[in-house]
């Protein structure tokens, strides 16, 4: 598999995509041959009456508890706690206020609370792995959460996941929507994982890895870990396409 990883980045990097956005059919990420766009986008006649009419959000529909994953159910979820936070900027580095930031994820078995999640792994009654929050007037979220597991998908002879927290931005309306995910420092399974090798630049792949930040754990309580978010430019996080 790693081999047929190395062949697909070599031919998209010769024929030029190296350095951009990644390929929406990538051999190695199987599911992207049936899912990937074959025809060029619809243009809209007014793109921006579109937002307009869609549907918004503010302060009162996000609550105190949304942010904290660990305190959403009578009991305590087993697992490592983290802290994860950081700022959503533009290419200016200036910060964007009002963002409604959502995560989901896996639990500390691997397993995600959904009914097509088939992993043998324990589910958590006490954990059902989904958050939100809006930045604030520095562009800064931040979430209380448990730390992933690792889990295996069926892509290729013994594929697993690396440790993921899967991000959605929503820009100021729900059609403004932006998706991408955050790993985790030093994880074995970067090399073997061909959602994160879809991204050919190494570059924008560090750029998904979040830092853990010593000054952002919590006494006895949890790890932190600093990820920022930058919406475009040179230096922007990749965001997925079209993908899970």
């Amino acid at each position: 598999m790693d081999a047929e990883v190395a062949a697909a980045q070599a031919r998209h990097d010769r024929d030029g995509t190296a350095g951009g956005h990644p390929p929406r059919d990538f051999p190695p990420y199987r599911s992207t041959a049936l899912r990937h766009p074959k025809h060029p986008p619809v243009l809209l006649k007014d793109p921006e009456a579109v937002e307009l009419s869609g549907p918004v959000f503010g302060v009162t529909d996000v609550t105190a508890l949304d942010h904290d994953l660990t305190a959403q159910h009578a009991g305590e979820p087993l697992g490592e706690r983290i802290t994860v936070t950081g700022r959503v900027v533009d290419r200016s580095g200036r910060p964007l206020r009002g963002q409604l930031v959502e995560i989901w994820q896996a639990n500390a078995s691997g397993r995600y609370a959904h009914r097509l999640d088939r992993h043998t792994a324990p589910l958590d009654p006490n954990f059902t792995g989904f958050g939100r929050c809006l930045t604030d007037d520095d562009g800064r979220y931040s979430f209380t959460t448990i730390k992933p597991a690792a889990y295996p998908w069926r892509n290729h002879l013994n594929a697993w996941r690396p440790a993921h927290i899967h991000f959605s931005l929503f820009g100021e309306a729900f059609v403004q929507r932006l998706v991408s995910q955050m790993y985790f420092p030093n994880d074995p399974l970067f090399a073997h994982d061909p959602i994160l090798q879809a991204v050919t630049d190494p570059a924008a792949r560090d750029r998904l890895v979040a830092a853990y930040d010593h000054d952002l754990s919590t006494p006895e309580r949890s790890l932190g870990y600093r990820w920022d978010i930058v919406l475009d430019g040179p230096t922007a996080t990749w965001f997925e396409e079209g993908r899970d």
